[in-house]
């Protein structure tokens, strides 16, 4: 594992930083425009305004594979009440399945 020396904790994986560009903020809202601003989560279909009560999620975890990250078909429209609880629950369940986060 890799450590940030200068504060002694592990140190972010590289893709962590690919959030924060702008073509990944430009890939968010065309995903959400695509997906009409609506939770394309099974029996939800919300539809927010607000993109900040939004996530651009990706449908098979990509870690780290850059490929899978900026696929926009890998992409969907969650609110964050489905990303945070029924999503992470089944990502969270399947760790052993896939490996560790890096």
């Amino acid at each position: 594992m890799r450590t940030n020396t200068k504060h002694s904790r592990p140190a972010s994986p590289p893709w962590r930083s690919w959030y924060k560009t702008a073509r990944w903020q430009k890939l968010r809202l065309s995903v959400f425009l695509r997906d009409l601003y609506q939770c394309q989560r099974t029996g939800c279909g919300r539809l927010q305004g607000n993109t900040s009560l939004l996530v651009c999620d990706h449908i098979k975890p990509h870690r780290g594979d850059e490929r899978l990250f900026w696929d926009e078909a890998n992409l969907q429209t969650l609110c964050k009440p489905c990303h945070d609880g029924d999503k992470q629950r089944e990502e969270q369940s399947t760790l052993h399945q896939r490996g560790v986060w890096d």
